[in-house]
């Protein structure tokens, strides 16, 4: 018997779109007629305002119906809510918890022990994945807007981060629990980038540093990749160098525009050739890692719930 449902990480360095992703993954499945809990872990609020809606509380909320029927719940998760149901769980505290929130000692717990915080984020992914109601687990899936790939193996290795915290007790029982269904095969963390060196690199490291912490990875998503804009033989003919200014001023002309627009057209698209050359080099790049790739375009129409319907079928291949 599975230990939890469907768990999709999704990381991605800053800038990339990570949120987006996540947000259009949930969609996907939700396409599927899947019930989706999408969890935010970060306090930004990305969700929210992806789809519109009210801030986000520390409840199950939903959000949003797929095409298919299923539903999509959200869930902003606050490491200081965390720590009180965990208090709440494990040591009955009740009314005594909300009296250590007054006196700030969650800033302190989560301040002199940093993977503690960790634990009370990934421990509410953990309840929410395995809580079941009847033989069924709650959710199909849920997906987890994560840390930024240059933190989220230390995030999501939380065994290492208890380590000098806690040896025995609940916490430690806690922390091997999440890692056990960190490292099951019901677990794929996705790593969100741009076609560009910097961020093409620290997935490469993300990569590495997860593969040896026995992190199950799933796919690569090449975020924001910019169509070529030109035909064959434009792109050829400009390569070659062709192309020369007086002939595409003729042509500029018996459209009735200016003819001295016609170098600094030539520039454009020299110009536009080099970046889909850089962006051609960061894939081949991509694909030597062996990760399979899912291509998202960049929409020039910016990102709205419409927009999380089209990136929603491009992502059907990590449902």
């Amino acid at each position: 018997m599975a230990l939890s449902t469907q768990l999709h990480v999704v990381t991605g360095k800053g800038g990339t779109g990570k949120t987006t992703v996540a947000a259009a993954l949930a969609m996907s499945l939700a396409g599927e007629g899947k019930k989706v809990l999408l969890c935010e872990v970060e306090g930004r609020q990305g969700i929210a305002q992806l789809f519109d809606v009210p801030p986000l509380p520390y409840e199950e909320r939903k959000i949003a119906v797929g095409l298919g029927g299923g539903e999509v719940y959200a869930l902003a998760i606050d490491p200081e809510a965390a720590l009180l149901e965990y208090l709440a769980m494990y040591y009955r505290l009740g009314r005594a918890g909300k009296a250590l929130e007054r006196f700030g000692i969650i800033d302190f717990a989560t301040t002199i022990a940093p993977g503690a915080r960790d634990v009370l984020l990934t421990g509410k992914v953990y309840e929410a994945a395995c809580r079941r109601d009847g033989k069924d687990f709650t959710y199909d899936a849920v997906i987890m807007d994560a840390p930024p790939t240059g933190r989220i193996t230390r995030f999501l290795n939380v065994n290492s981060e208890v380590a000098g915290l806690a040896k025995v007790g609940p916490i430690r029982r806690q922390a091997d629990s999440i890692m056990q269904m960190m490292r099951s095969a019901q677990t794929r963390v996705h790593i969100v980038t741009v076609l560009e060196e910097m961020p093409v690199q620290e997935t490469i490291d993300g990569i590495s540093e997860m593969t040896s912490e026995r992190l199950p990875i799933g796919h690569v998503i090449l975020n924001l990749v910019r169509p070529s804009l030109l035909s064959v033989g434009s792109s050829d003919a400009l390569e070659s160098g062709s192309v020369k200014p007086a002939a595409v001023g003729k042509s500029l002309n018996k459209m009735s525009l200016e003819s001295s627009a016609a170098t600094a057209l030539i520039a454009g698209g020299d110009a536009h050739l080099e970046r889909q050359r850089l962006q051609d080099g960061q894939r081949e790049i991509l694909d030597e890692c062996a990760q399979p790739l899912v291509e998202l375009p960049s929409l020039s129409d910016g990102i709205d719930l419409g927009a999380l319907f089209e990136l929603a079928e491009k992502l059907e291949p990590l449902a």
